[in-house]
């Protein structure tokens, strides 16, 4: 193989020149967009950890609600259920010993 003993030309050395330019610009310009991704990650992010807090706070609000809201249970009253006719089924009537 022969080896090359031909210089660059100018138009070469001026070639060179603009694809550096086009490197630098097109890392700047990458560097841009991934700047603005990064914030937009960041912030759906944010949304996304506050949804969860106000859920959480919901949730316990909710739990809260339904331990003060209890029923209140006379220990004499006995539950009946209509099956039809004249039938009926009561529940608790033996829970403590039979009434009378």
């Amino acid at each position: 193989m022969e080896a090359l003993t031909s210089r660059p030309s100018p138009l070469d050395e001026a070639f060179r020149g603009l694809a550096w330019l086009g490197g630098a610009l097109a890392t700047f310009v990458a560097s841009a967009v991934a700047a603005l991704l990064a914030v937009f990650f960041t912030a759906a992010l944010a949304v996304v950890a506050l949804m969860g807090v106000v859920l959480v706070a919901f949730a316990g609000l909710a739990l809260r609600a339904r331990r003060k809201v209890r029923a209140n249970v006379d220990p004499d009253l006995i539950e009946a259920r209509h099956i039809g006719g004249h039938s009926w089924v009561a529940y608790g009537w033996d829970g403590s010993g039979r009434k009378t």
